[in-house]
């Protein structure tokens, strides 16, 4: 099985962590880490690993390590990651 890739956008310093939303087409991410060397792109890919239940291993950045924006790509996927997705995007 392939990997389910998309795009995040990630708000750093917010109080408290939450994945959930929509900017654009990039799904919301809300990490409490500042965005001070790469503290907050590796908590949102905790917190997205968190939101699909899977181990943080299967969550990799794809591209955009220094921006707000970041397309990462989730691993072997179960079934139920892409209906998930939907669901935190609220479509």
């Amino acid at each position: 099985m392939s990997g389910l890739r998309f795009a995040i956008r990630v708000k750093p310093g917010s109080s408290r962590t939450a994945v959930g939303g929509r900017y654009g087409d990039a799904l919301v991410v809300a990490v409490s880490a500042p965005a001070v060397d790469g503290r907050a792109t590796q908590a949102a890919l905790r917190a997205v690993a968190d939101a699909f239940g899977l181990r943080p291993a299967r969550v990799v950045l794809v591209s955009g390590a220094t921006s707000r924006t970041k397309v990462i790509e989730l691993l072997e996927p179960s079934a139920d990651c892409a209906s998930r997705l939907r669901e935190l995007l609220g479509s």
